[in-house]
């Protein structure tokens, strides 16, 4: 890796811990970033959430609509049955009321049986809605967060390398993960509360002024009164709760990483600087969360409050109304229960709205990922795999990943098939670099790279990069078998293959001391095999690939010398017959090259054979002999 490597993922790190992303961040209600009200994972009363909002509330819900076109019919039908399950239970009231004066009045017992026989297929009905509504909401919610997520997947394979340079790893699983949760959770949830409130609402004051007029016009001075609070504590929370959210990530980002390097912390003495951290941290924390909880706490008794409030009006004017014989027992009271129904929507209209606009900024920056810009697919001339030759041609090739600092100054070399080319140079001199262009990871800003006599920018990129083979020196392998993990380089491969690839990379011998052989199941972390064994395992998936050109990076480096030894023989056994293309820092392994390419600055200083490099005494033989002890130096 150069050092612009190393500074981009060193950059990338630090904006992750920065925004709190990653491992042991928060999450929030409906698994957005952060914790909720109320703790991590959870809405505080009302279930009021801070709720990040979109720069554009109107331009993400359109662009969710191509993803709930197909479910048009099944949305509509939801929205049907939540608003009947409302109905249902806003009729419910009035029977109790009449069930209320009927006993008031003489009980009738047939009148009172039949009507909590309606009562109770109403109840029945509305639960029954109710479940069917979620059934098919659930349904909805799950078919769009598959659908967001293949496309999100999708969409990674066909980003640029370039992109993730400036992007940190966390804010993209971000989208991949607490975005899409975000918006398939609001689906499933908000919608059907939306049309359910509405309902309500509309139905409670039907009902409500089909009972009394005057009571109702008395009971809205309850309704102005509760709107006002409500803006004010959600006003007054918003800032504590984003503070609340990133002291929340601030915590856990600090406690992951302290936990993940727990070894390096206790081996230098920096326990006292982390608690001193933690403590902060925590701190922090402690001074938002309270007063966040304090203000969203107040909600639940101020509207008791004003609800109290309004139950006291209304008794006076419904006991002022009985007495006149204007109204009956039973009426007063399906109206109290009526009243109270009334705040249950009001108190729900703070935490849809915010849910609504974390929904929205959710789905903003799920588009906008998804509206990146790609890499170029397709197009290209066809590069058939089996008709590559191996030769490589660099003329003038020049390149930087930030405008104005070239990493790449003129670069110029010919390989013919079959070579064994090494590229050796100091940390940040364009080794990887090269190799990137290469395959066409990044576009060359001026010269060019052909690869069989054919502009490499002119071929399909697909096809291209299916002519390498590349053995890196962080070997990648996934949790499964040895064998699935070797057969990774060719998926149609049989067993034999398998096993015969693995032979030839010197790997059969501890692959069978393994328990279960092959079938040995190697962990998430790949921690139950050595670093060694890793490797050999990498460089049988690259001979069962069988590529024509092959990459080799820093592929020995980080082992002892006896598995050195043992790996140098299987990479020999890979890049028989192949153009090669080796990036070393052990210049004792490329001694048999066909050719060495020294770069410093982006520049190819020397090129040659090892023996012609070392008579010529320049930053090669410094290079090669910086690694030997004085009395161990080759002589020239």
């Amino acid at each position: 890796m150069s050092v612009d490597d190393k500074e981009r993922s060193s950059s990338s790190a630090e904006q992750n811990a920065a925004r709190g992303f990653g491992p042991g961040a928060g999450r929030g209600l409906l698994g957005g970033r952060g914790p909720g009200p109320g703790g991590p994972g959870r809405g505080g009363p009302m279930g009021l959430m801070p709720g990040e909002k979109a720069r554009d509330f109107g331009g993400s819900l359109l662009s969710l609509k191509r993803y709930l076109s197909s479910h048009l019919a099944l949305i509509a039908a939801s929205l049907v049955l939540s608003a009947g399950s409302t109905v249902f239970a806003v009729l419910s009231p009035v029977l109790l009321g009449r069930i209320t004066t009927n006993v008031f009045g003489g009980p009738d017992f047939q009148l009172i049986a039949k009507s909590i026989l309606v009562l109770s297929i109403l109840y029945g009905l509305s639960s029954l809605l109710n479940w069917l509504q979620a059934f098919i909401m659930s349904g909805i919610s799950m078919k769009v967060s598959y659908s967001l997520r293949r496309d999100l997947e999708a969409k990674l394979h066909r980003l640029p390398l370039s992109y993730f340079d400036n992007r940190a790893r966390g804010d993209i699983l971000s989208v991949l993960t607490n975005d899409v949760d975000t918006v398939t959770q609001t689906l499933n949830q908000s919608l059907s509360q939306i049309i359910s409130s509405v309902a309500m609402l509309s139905g409670i004051l039907i009902m409500m002024a089909a009972i009394s007029i005057p009571m109702t016009l008395a009971s809205a001075i309850v309704l102005p009164l509760s709107l006002v609070f409500v803006k004010f504590i959600v006003s007054k929370s918003q800032p504590y709760f984003r503070k609340q959210q990133e002291s929340i990530a601030a915590l856990n980002g600090h406690v992951q990483e302290m936990y993940s390097c727990h070894s390096v912390v206790l081996a230098f003495g920096g326990e006292s600087a982390a608690v001193k951290t933690f403590e902060s941290h925590n701190r922090d924390l402690h001074a938002s969360a309270w007063k966040s909880q304090f203000f969203s706490g107040l909600m639940m008794p101020v509207l008791g409050g004003i609800a109290n409030i309004g139950y006291v009006v209304i008794a006076l004017v419904g006991g002022f109304l009985a007495v006149r014989g204007l109204l009956s027992v039973g009426n007063i009271q399906a109206f109290v229960q009526y009243v109270r129904q009334f705040n249950q929507p009001i108190a729900q209209a703070a935490n849809i709205s915010n849910v609504l606009q974390s929904m929205a900024a959710a789905a903003e920056r799920i588009f906008a990922f998804l509206g990146e810009a790609e890499e170029e697919s397709g197009g290209g001339t066809a590069f058939p795999r089996g008709s590559v030759k191996g030769s490589v041609e660099f003329d003038d090739v020049r390149f930087s990943y930030v405008p104005g600092k070239p990493v790449i100054r003129g670069f110029s070399a010919r390989v013919e098939p079959g070579m064994k080319v090494a590229i050796v140079g100091p940390t940040g001199a364009g080794k990887t670099t090269m190799v990137k262009l290469l395959m066409r990871f990044y576009p060359v800003e001026s010269g060019s790279i052909s690869v069989d006599g054919l502009d490499a920018r002119r071929l399909d990129r697909r096809d291209l990069r299916s002519a390498f083979g590349m053995v890196l020196q962080d070997t990648w392998l996934y949790r499964g078998s040895i064998r699935e993990n070797i057969r990774y380089g060719r998926l149609d491969a049989g067993d034999e293959e398998v096993v015969e690839a693995a032979s030839c990379a010197q790997a059969d011998h501890f692959i069978r001391s393994l328990p279960g052989g092959y079938d040995f199941v190697i962990n998430e972390d790949a921690t139950n095999i050595s670093r060694g064994e890793k490797q050999l395992l990498t460089i049988a998936r690259a001979i069962l690939a069988d590529p024509p050109i092959l990459i080799l990076d820093e592929a020995t480096s980080s082992v002892d010398s006896l598995t050195e030894v043992l790996i140098q023989k299987a990479m020999d056994a890979l890049m028989s017959g192949r153009t090669s293309f080796v990036i070393a820092h052990r210049l004792s392994t490329i001694k048999n090259a066909d050719l060495v390419l020294v770069m410093k600055d982006g520049d190819v200083v020397e090129q040659g054979t090892h023996d012609s490099l070392l008579r010529k005494r320049g930053l090669y033989s410094e290079l090669y002999e910086s690694q030997f002890e004085p009395e161990e130096a080759p002589r020239s």
